[in-house]
């Protein structure tokens, strides 16, 4: 017995819940109208039939209720990403800004000529995310407060 079989033992000794994404399938009670109709069908007929109607009927429920859910929760607008493009574009961000569009200007005229690009521009642009992201930071909190 190795050290995973225990380990394994273990945590199934322990009787953890099922975690289900849903809740549990709930019984459906049909009415005496739908109990007289499965009477007068055909025995093979009814256990075909019956396991499947439920269950479309408990599927069309958790959609309507997605659906509701969805149209009641409207999420705020992100305005971080607007800020940073704004403070990206910004005087404080010009430098940064400009080494990176020099930079993307080299490597695509190496890659054009030679095939390849013997550099990449990844130093540049945290350059330029750093100093967007300083610079928008306070913006953003003053206008979550």
């Amino acid at each position: 017995m190795g050290l995973s079989d225990i380990f394994s033992d273990i945590v199934s000794s322990l009787g953890f819940a099922e975690a289900q994404a849903e809740a549990p399938v709930e019984e459906v009670e049909t009415s005496p109208a739908e109990e007289d109709t499965e009477k007068t069908t055909s025995g093979e007929e009814v256990t075909e039939e019956s396991p499947a109607e439920p269950e479309e009927e408990e599927e069309a429920e958790p959609e309507e209720e997605e659906e509701e859910e969805e149209e009641e929760e409207e999420e705020a607008e992100d305005i971080k990403p607007k800020l940073e493009e704004e403070c990206a574009n910004s005087f404080v961000c010009a430098p940064f800004k400009h080494h990176f569009d020099e930079c993307v200007e080299r490597v695509t005229r190496q890659q054009e000529e030679e095939g390849s690009a013997k550099e990449d521009c990844v130093e540049e642009f945290f350059h330029l995310t750093h100093c967007a992201t300083q610079c928008a930071a306070p913006k953003l909190w003053s206008s979550l407060k």
